[in-house]
């Protein structure tokens, strides 16, 4: 899910004054003088955030001519140049941390995301992030998911609904806030319930909610329980869930799994910036 440019830009304005601010203490021994430098992946892995160095460079005063080698979504082997720049010194080095603080992360994320679609090695069940993302960084954080094969469940609590634990004792009937919820919300979007029992997964079927969560279930709970779920109730499966049991959970016939640590435990992707010539 990209961000439109007008939001990307001012999303990299607010990173850029949050480390730049007021101006780069070192650009009194800086020469003004024309470089070159390339961005390297350092270690394989999958990049997401190819276009980041071009932005920065364009709001750091458009004095840089960057040039990506490699596209959003393509795995790369480490040693691999995936940009190369030519511009002003000043600027590129006042602009190398906040691109490589998102380069590093979002292709961390996109890795990730992948290695999970290649071990599910199941293409009828979808990988899926969660809300579980950096302050500040969603957007950036589920496009780079995207780039490595996943899927995008809700961006916020705004576009989707998520009856979860903390719900259920405060809503009294399921099917009764179901159906006021349909009226609010209208029939675009849809009506999601965790379940965590028997009794509350048959409230939610006989509710007829468009999305049943599944919650910390063993995979022959996960299949029982999916095997109860009419065809047109979705079903995602969350909760302990990691590479190690992913083919597991995989054959219980859920159509989502969803895993919070492709963006609440990121490891970063090596990727340098280094002048040349």
């Amino acid at each position: 899910m990209p961000l439109p440019h007008y939001e990307l830009m001012h999303e990299l304005q607010r990173y850029i004054d949050e480390d730049v601010g007021a101006g780069d203490l070192a650009v009194p021994i800086l020469p003004h003088c024309s470089v070159a430098g390339n961005f390297t992946a350092k270690q394989a892995g999958v990049i997401s955030g190819i276009n980041i160095p071009g932005d920065v460079y364009q709001l750091l005063g458009d004095r840089a001519n960057y040039t990506p080698l490699v596209a959003d979504g393509d795995q790369v082997v480490a040693g691999t140049t995936i940009g190369r720049v030519t511009g002003n010194a000043q600027d590129l080095l006042a602009g190398e941390r906040v691109i490589l603080n998102l380069l590093q992360r979002m292709s961390g994320i996109a890795t990730a995301t992948q290695q999970a679609v290649l071990t599910l090695g199941n293409a009828e069940v979808g990988i899926m992030d969660t809300r579980k993302t950096a302050p500040g960084l969603r957007p950036f954080d589920k496009y780079a998911v995207t780039c490595g094969g996943g899927i995008n469940h809700r961006m916020g609590l705004y576009d989707a609904v998520m009856i979860k634990d903390n719900h259920w004792p405060l809503i009294g009937d399921l099917s009764t806030a179901v159906q006021r919820l349909r009226q609010i919300i209208g029939p675009t979007k849809i009506i999601e319930v965790e379940v965590a029992t028997p009794a509350q997964l048959a409230t939610a079927i006989a509710s007829q909610v468009d999305m049943i969560l599944i919650d910390n279930q063993s995979p022959a709970v996960m299949q029982d329980w999916c095997q109860q779920i009419p065809a047109e109730i979705k079903t995602e499966a969350s909760g302990g869930i990691t590479l190690a049991n992913l083919a597991a959970y995989a054959q219980t016939g859920v159509d989502f799994i969803s895993l919070g640590y492709l963006t609440h435990s990121v490891d970063a992707l090596d990727i340098s910036f280094n002048l040349v010539g």
